[in-house]
């Protein structure tokens, strides 16, 4: 399938990834967000569960083995081009992750990896969507471990 102009809204999967006060996050590679810091994730492939994209797509991008959990939040990310037209429509999908193993590197799609401590995500740039996402997740881990 087509990504920019497509005919129908893409489902993508995220993996907001939390170890202590840090959150694993990765510089795109590629478009529509390249070189921009973002959560682990990627397109669901047709035939493929929810929960086996995840594990996919952040096994290609950092390395890590994770076990997806709740589902943070739903929403689209819309890019429309200079005359108004839909070039991307992605339906993204977020999940709390579980980190089984913990040495992250650089996969495919992206050019960087860093484990970002929870008072540094102001200054990382990121999306209001993203840090949104990446801010509800410390909350909920907070929630279980009090």
């Amino acid at each position: 399938m087509k990504r920019d102009y497509p005919e129908r809204p893409i489902i993508g999967v995220g993996a907001v990834i939390i170890r202590g006060d840090r959150v694993l996050l990765v510089r795109r590679a590629t478009e529509p967000l390249q070189g921009e810091w973002s959560v682990p994730g990627g397109v669901l492939e047709l035939g493929e569960k929810l929960c086996e994209g995840i594990r996919r797509e952040v096994l290609e991008e950092t390395g890590l083995q994770v076990e997806p959990g709740e589902v943070l939040d739903v929403f689209d990310s819309i890019f429309r081009d200079g005359q108004g037209r839909t070039q991307y429509h992605y339906v993204l999908i977020d999940y709390l992750c579980h980190c089984i193993a913990e040495d992250a590197r650089a996969g495919s799609d992206v050019s960087e990896v860093r484990w970002v401590p929870q008072d540094e995500l102001a200054a990382m740039g990121l999306r209001d969507s993203i840090e949104q996402v990446v801010r509800k997740g410390f909350r909920r881990v907070e929630q279980n471990i009090s």
